[in-house]
C-alpha cells in the first residue's frame, strides 16, 4: 500500500514528492476509526507553518481532506460504525497520509457524508467552505444587505465565498484575473455577483467597489493576497493582478472588515491611521485555528457538518470549483502543481 510524502531537504529548497511503501497499518487505537479513502483533496503544503509549531518533518503527509468508508472502529468510538461514509480533515500533526488507500483517524476529526453527495465533492470542498465560513461568519458576521468583495472570485475558494456570502443575502463584488474567469463568474449560480476584469490592467478596483457602493464602500473585503510594495520592486508577475493594501483600505467602508490572506502583512502609521478614521478592522484568516485549538473541537465539527459544508453542499448551494478527477499514479504530478500554486481548480484524487 502506497501513501504520497512532501520532501524538503533543505529550508527555501523546492518540495519533492515521493510514494513511500506502506507496512500493514497500526492497531486501532480506542478513538481511532480505520477509513477506506475514496477520494482526497489535495492542498498547497504551509512548511513554514509546520516549521513555526514544530511539526517540521523528513517526510510530511500529503493530502488532508478525504472521503470515505468505515473500516473498522476502535472500542470507545460512538458516533461511527463500517460501512458509514464520512468526510474529514486531517489534523496538522497527523501521521497519515490521505494520499493512501486505507487510514487512521481519530473520530473527532470526521463527520457523516450525506449520501447524495459523492466522494470528489465531500473532499473536494471541506477546506474552501471550511475557509469560507470560518472568514464571513466569525470573522466578519456576513448578513443580509452588506456589501462584500470576494478578490479572485473564481478560485476553488473565491467560488465558495461567494456562494456562501450570497446565501446569507449579501451583495457580492469579485475580481476575475483573466477573460475565462470573468466568464466561469458570469455564469456562476446563483447569478448577482459584480464582476470586475483586472486582468488588464486597466481596472482601478478600488475605484470600482466605490462607484458599485455609491462611494460608501465596501462592509467586508475579502482578499487573495495583496501587494505590499509599489508594482516595480513586486519579484512575482502574477503579484501585478493583486490589489495594493491601500487599494483594499481605500475601498472598506465606515465600520468595514478586512479578512486578509497574507500573513505577512505590514501597516504602515499611515494605513493605521485611515483604519482608525473608519473604525474599520484587520482580521487574518488561519483555517488552522480550529485543529490548533482543541476548546474549538466542537465548533469545527459544527461548520463541517450541521452548521455548513456537508448541509450546503447537500442541498446544491455549494457547487465547488474541481478540475477531473485525477487517479492515483498522478497524484505526485498533480501535487507538484498545488504546490507552486498553479492549479486554478481543486485538485481531488478518486481511489
Amino acid at each position: 500500500m502506497k501513501a504520497l510524502y512532501g520532501q524538503q531537504n533543505s529550508p527555501g529548497e523546492e518540495m519533492t514528492f515521493v510514494f513511500q511503501e506502506r507496512e500493514n497499518l497500526p492497531a486501532t487505537r480506542e478513538h481511532d476509526v480505520k477509513v477506506q479513502v475514496r477520494a482526497c483533496a489535495l492542498s498547497w503544503l504551509d512548511t513554514e507553518l509546520l516549521s513555526e509549531i514544530k511539526l517540521k518533518k523528513e517526510l510530511v503527509p500529503v493530502g488532508r481532506e478525504i472521503s470515505g468508508v468505515v473500516l473498522e472502529v476502535g472500542s470507545k468510538v460512538t458516533f461511527f460504525q463500517p460501512d458509514d461514509e464520512v468526510v474529514g480533515i486531517l489534523p496538522l500533526d497527523s501521521e497519515e497520509s490521505g494520499v493512501c488507500e486505507v487510514v487512521l483517524v481519530h473520530e473527532h476529526y470526521l463527520v457523516h457524508k450525506p449520501q447524495k453527495v459523492c466522494w470528489l465533492e465531500a473532499a473536494g470542498t471541506l477546506r474552501d467552505g471550511l475557509r469560507a465560513y470560518t472568514a464571513l461568519h466569525y470573522l466578519a458576521q456576513v448578513c443580509p444587505g452588506r456589501s462584500v468583495l470576494v478578490l479572485d472570485g473564481a478560485s476553488p475558494f473565491g467560488t465558495i465565498a461567494i456562494q456562501l456570502a450570497q446565501h446569507r443575502g449579501a451583495k457580492v463584488i469579485s475580481t476575475a484575473h483573466s477573460l475565462e474567469d470573468k466568464q466561469y463568474l458570469e455564469r456562476l449560480r446563483p447569478a448577482g455577483a459584480r464582476v470586475v476584469d483586472v486582468s488588464q490592467g486597466k481596472i482601478d478596483v478600488a475605484e470600482s467597489c466605490l462607484e458599485e457602493t455609491g462611494g460608501l464602500g465596501v462592509d467586508i473585503a475579502l482578499d487573495a493576497g495583496v501587494r505590499l510594495f509599489s508594482a516595480e520592486d513586486e519579484p512575482a508577475p502574477k503579484s501585478q493582478l493583486l490589489p495594493h493594501k491601500h487599494d483594499i483600505i481605500t475601498l472598506l467602508g465606515v465600520g468595514g472588515h478586512w479578512i486578509t490572506t497574507e500573513k505577512n502583512l505590514q501597516l504602515d502609521p499611515p494605513d493605521s491611521h485611515s483604519l482608525f478614521l473608519k473604525g474599520a478592522t484587520v482580521s487574518f484568516l488561519n483555517e488552522e485555528i480550529w485543529n490548533l485549538s482543541s476548546v474549538q473541537q466542537g465548533k469545527y465539527l459544527n461548520i463541517l457538518w450541521c452548521s455548513y459544508i456537508m448541509e450546503k453542499l447537500s442541498n446544491n448551494i455549494f457547487r465547488p470549483q474541481l478540475d477531473e478527477p485525477i487517479p492515483l499514479y498522478e497524484a505526485k504530478v498533480s501535487m507538484e502543481i498545488v504546490q507552486k500554486n498553479q492549479a486554478r481548480k481543486r485538485q481531488v484524487i478518486q481511489f
